[in-house]
């Protein structure tokens, strides 16, 4: 597999929007005393019900490092491949490759820079340095050519793209110090378009409310449910800073219009109540310096909005929360030929993230 020296704008490749037809999935298993509470044993029974979950309808990877190799191919079914690969933390959407295909459905891969989201400057883990590997690996497990651009740090979810040219971004993650501070706005967008191959970059002001571990990522806070359509997180409630994020935000999104001169259509999916860390949580995570402490009382960043559209599904996070049934409901109308497939997710949140940050698919392509 070679690494090319040009970009998927020149050599006429795209990053499908994720409601497009995909190969499979990626996940990373979680290990991280120091993130995972209960040396990482409650999140783990997460991760496999997830992946059992997508496992019902494509093919489904999980990532290992050789210590836990045993335990997860024991935890995990059948239907799961399980590769030994080494890696710091378990968030395949941010440190997996970004999958690009061309019009004969040929397919490459991006392996972007990552730094822990913030470096030194306000990363939340070190190292990461198996972790900045992870793109190139994966593009070599599926055979495939890809780019290289290590200098610039990109998380897969800090962007969303609707598969015709639209791109969007959080202001709040993209601008973030820690990222690219020797790089602008038009220079960050610039890149953007050169390997995503899209036309427009949509800056969304902010992400949500106190998603401190990403900095906002958009995967959190709004997605495409298809070209012209998109789900915001929301809230009603005039004493949750999450009103006036939602309210600037939708402000945002109503006035401008995709690649294609489409306005926007725009839904909102109300988030659960408020959720905070419990003293048993925050007491079952080892402490280790230069890692983002989890302490009681903080205030998680829950979304129903960080779900998986796959083939024929929705992995969608749940919390036991009043609002779970009106977020199913809310899907099931949007994505009417895909089964709502609702998941506890409280371990994955607890960890700072949800499903769509814990998975990374591949796109349908003609590799073989």
């Amino acid at each position: 597999m070679k690494r090319l020296k040009t970009t998927p704008k020149q050599d006429g490749y795209r990053m499908p929007g994720e409601f497009e037809p995909q190969e499979g999935v990626y996940m990373l298993w979680p290990q991280r005393t120091d993130n995972w509470r209960n040396g990482a044993k409650p999140a783990q029974k997460v991760f496999v019900k997830v992946a059992s979950t997508i496992a019902k309808y494509e093919k489904m990877t999980m990532l290992v490092n050789r210590d836990q190799y045993a335990n997860a191919r024991n935890m995990l079914p059948d239907n799961v491949r399980v590769i030994e690969l080494s890696n710091n933390d378990s968030w395949a959407r941010d440190t997996g490759a970004t999958f690009v295909v061309n019009k004969k459905g040929e397919m490459r891969g991006i392996d972007w820079g990552f730094n822990a989201y913030g470096g030194f400057y306000d990363g939340i883990y070190f190292p990461w340095d198996f972790d900045e590997c992870i793109g190139q690996k994966m593009s070599e497990i599926e055979e495939v050519d890809y780019y290289q651009i290590r200098d610039f740090v990109c998380e897969g979810g800090s962007f969303h793209v609707d598969g015709e040219g639209t791109c969007m971004v959080t202001e709040e993650t993209l601008l973030s110090p820690g990222r690219n501070p020797d790089k602008s706005k038009k220079q960050i967008e610039k890149i953007l378009k050169e390997y995503l191959n899209v036309e427009k970059v949509l800056w969304i002001p902010k992400g949500l409310y106190n998603d401190v571990d990403t900095n906002g990522h958009v995967d959190n806070i709004c997605n495409f449910v298809k070209p012209g359509v998109v789900v915001l997180a929301w809230s009603d409630d005039k004493k949750d800073p999450q009103y006036k994020i939602s309210r600037e935000d939708y402000e945002y999104l109503s006035k401008v219009k995709d690649a294609r001169g489409r306005k926007l259509e725009i839904h909102k999916l109300y988030c659960p109540s408020p959720q905070y860390i419990t003293a048993e949580e925050s007491g079952g995570i080892d402490y280790v310096e230069g890692t983002l402490p989890r302490n009681e009382g903080d205030r998680m960043a829950a979304s129903y909005v960080n779900y998986l559209t796959g083939n024929g599904f929705v992995a969608l996070p749940v919390f036991n929360d009043p609002m779970d049934e009106k977020a199913i409901e809310t899907l099931q109308k949007l994505y009417p030929d895909r089964k709502i497939e609702p998941i506890y997710a409280r371990e994955i949140l607890l960890g700072g993230g949800n499903i769509h940050c814990i998975t990374q698919q591949v796109p349908k392509h003609s590799n073989k």
